[in-house]
């Protein structure tokens, strides 16, 4: 699992770029016939374009941007996040070919393996379930289902095992990725079940697919494979390969775009009755689609309603403009909600930009503290925050940081929270020193952080995403100075934590 750092959040995870309005026929669905809508979606545009057309795409898909961001191809079965890989893989010149030991040639990994469905099109060219992966780990996996393994009769060089199941409902060979790579591999084969959801009868199971449109897997894959979703957050690297498969290929994937997607598809409200996962968030806590609001009006001022169970304010707002029919528009103000019980895990919106103005965000805050941010443009868009993890009461803002600019709010929508992991949202280390250490400068500029204190007796330096994941460790990390190198980090709020001291720093 991605280690879950508790401390002050205030940046969303960035999201995947979509076209405007490309789930819009999805909108306040849930369960089967949110599967349904978004198999349309991804169905239409899709481009077949060969067997052979994935080695061309792999040069823009599956290329290591994220870890190393040295152009070699990134190997789900050997990329280590923490330390050197034990093999690297030039784009074009290592393909398969033949092997015999891992690190002799990369081949193309069905996520679902092609036996299942015959080696048959368009499943068997599909990027958005086919990666590039060790030729021996590749062969090593064969065509088992994954799970967690109890006893590894196979390990490969990053850490992936192949043995005896330790999942619940089932007794056979499964392979299992590493933490980093779980909830990837969960999000392809949730695509390919949406995907081809009306094909799956013709299928053969392996032991993970289901024969019926819904759920779409048998019921002991389901668990594992909402269970990884949830604990491995959508990636920069997924996002980035979504986006590049999408330009190959024409499609996307949904729960990559929409992380919460999956939990108002599978969750416990929508699976036969059955709570399959209690670690999951099981449906939405919040649903406001704007329908209800006053009468449609063009002047400015404080409108008040309420809608399914929850009490609404909007500042200076008006109530004459839409997106997906009636929406709220917000000048120099914001919208929040009543109290709302059983927590928030993920936030979805709608926003766009009314008349004149430029491109801006919202400020979003649950019970006042900012968690993340929503973009606005004169494109209407569909923006999730993931992994909030506020559970109790909550009431949810969105702040226009424009004093001028119209922006248009519709078909918002949280998920429940109640796991016992929440975030502590507390207004702490937010400036650049703590414990006796200070960062300068901050923001971050040329790659390198300087830092002040008694550095002489630190062991160990580690630099985090605002979602936990460790982007960087450095044993002894001052032996030969007080500065450190990072990895390409792009712009943003990231954390560096000196053994156990913890603080923020922004790279512009």
């Amino acid at each position: 699992m991605k280690k879950i750092i508790l401390f002050s959040v205030f940046a969303g995870l960035a999201q995947a770029q979509a076209p405007a309005g490309y789930y819009n026929s999805a909108n306040g669905l849930s369960g089967a016939a949110l599967k349904t809508a978004l198999s349309s979606i991804v169905t239409s545009g899709h481009q077949d374009k060969g067997y052979n057309g994935l080695w061309t795409a792999y040069k823009t898909t599956d290329i290591d941007k994220d870890y190393e961001n040295d152009g070699s191809i990134l190997d789900i079965y050997s990329e280590k996040p923490v330390g050197a890989d034990p093999y690297k893989y030039t784009p074009g010149t290592n393909q398969c070919g033949t092997y015999s030991t891992e690190g002799n040639c990369y081949n193309r990994e069905h996520i679902i393996p092609q036996s299942l469905f015959n080696e048959a099109s368009p499943m068997v060219a599909d990027i958005h379930f086919i990666r590039a992966t060790d030729g021996k780990v590749n062969g090593m996996r064969s065509n088992y289902p994954f799970g967690k393994v109890g006893s590894a009769t196979f390990t490969s060089k990053n850490g992936s095992k192949l043995g005896s199941s330790a999942s619940s409902g089932y007794a056979g060979t499964v392979f299992e990725p590493i933490d980093e790579f779980k909830g990837d591999v969960a999000r392809m084969i949730f695509y390919f079940v949406t995907r081809y959801q009306s094909k799956l009868s013709s299928f053969t199971s392996g032991n993970m697919l289901g024969s019926s449109t819904f759920p779409g897997l048998q019921t002991w894959e389901l668990n594992v494979l909402l269970a990884w979703h949830n604990q491995d957050p959508v990636s920069q690297a997924e996002i980035k390969r979504n986006n590049a498969s999408y330009s190959y290929q024409g499609n996307r994937n949904p729960f990559i775009d929409n992380p919460n997607y999956v939990n108002l598809i599978w969750g416990s409200s929508n699976t036969n009755g059955t709570n399959t996962n209690p670690t999951t968030p099981s449906t939405n806590c919040g649903s406001e689609s704007f329908e209800t609001i006053p009468a449609a009006s063009a002047s400015y001022s404080t409108t008040t309603w309420s809608n399914n169970g929850i009490s609404w304010t909007a500042t200076d707002s008006r109530t004459d403009q839409t997106i997906n029919n009636k929406a709220i528009t917000v000048r120099s103000g914001s919208l929040t909600s009543g109290n709302s019980g059983n927590g928030i895990g993920s936030l979805t919106v709608t926003t766009q930009l009314k008349f004149t103005g430029t491109n801006g965000t919202f400020d979003v805050k649950v019970n006042g503290t900012k968690v993340g941010t929503v973009p606005y443009s004169a494109t209407a868009a569909t923006t999730t925050i993931s992994n909030i993890n506020v559970s109790g009461n909550v009431s949810v803002s969105l702040v226009n940081t424009s004093t001028s600019n119209r922006v248009a709010i519709d078909d918002l929508t949280w998920t429940c929270y109640s796991g016992s992991a929440s975030r502590q949202i507390q207004s702490i280390a937010t400036d650049t020193s703590v414990q006796g250490f200070t960062i300068s400068p901050n923001p971050v500029t040329n790659q390198e952080i300087f830092v002040n204190g008694d550095l002489q007796h630190v062991k160990k330096a580690e630099i985090y995403s605002l979602q936990g994941k460790v982007l960087q460790s450095i044993d002894q990390p001052f032996k030969n100075g007080n500065s450190i190198r990072t990895r390409n980090l792009g712009q943003g709020v990231y954390i560096l934590k000196l053994d156990q001291s913890t603080m923020q720093f922004l790279v512009k």
